[in-house]
């Protein structure tokens, strides 16, 4: 009998939840305890009370393991709702990050020559270096720290995702 090793799916869960203190820790001793990783965490209060905050998490597993997160965190009492945006279908990612690159002459015309394909926004400068700001997928955002690697590359901060349901409905 062959046993199948099923590959590890990307997904992207979104995760209301009432905003109080402890409730991250909570999720992510969830995520601790039963060995899964977690790619990219983002918390924000997203409510006009400060009641409610949005977690957006991006794991890997297969299916099985997937559907047993999911489950386990809708049993969490402060959890409102889970959505995996992976599963339900077209939506929208982000990420925002800050580089930092430090060269004079050709690299530094090349840096900002690159950023401007990238339509990364400088935010800062001096004579020796640049802090560009880049929004994008996360595959753009690597595409661009990779080439700024070449150039001069100094410190990379990163937001992790955020995701939307594509479409005029609320996930």
């Amino acid at each position: 009998m062959k046993i199948k090793h099923l590959a590890a799916e990307r997904h992207v869960l979104t995760i209301l939840v009432d905003n109080e203190a402890g409730i991250l820790a909570k999720i992510a001793g969830l995520f601790t305890a039963r060995g899964y990783n977690i790619d990219s965490l983002t918390v924000a209060d997203i409510s006009d009370n400060h009641a409610v905050s949005r977690i957006t998490i991006v794991t890997h597993g297969p299916p099985a393991v997937i559907d047993q997160i999911h489950a386990q965190l809708e049993r969490l009492i402060p959890v409102h709702k889970v959505i995996d945006l992976t599963e339900m279908g077209p939506h929208v990612e982000r990420e925002l990050a800050l580089i930092k690159v430090a060269g004079t002459g050709d690299n530094r015309v090349e840096a900002l020559r690159l950023a401007d394909v990238f339509r990364a926004k400088v935010v800062d400068t001096t004579t020796s270096s640049f802090i560009f700001e880049l929004t994008g997928d996360p595959d753009k955002i690597d595409s661009f720290v990779a080439l700024m690697r070449e150039l001069g590359l100094v410190e990379v901060g990163r937001t992790g995702i955020v995701g939307m349901m594509r479409g005029s409905e609320a996930a």
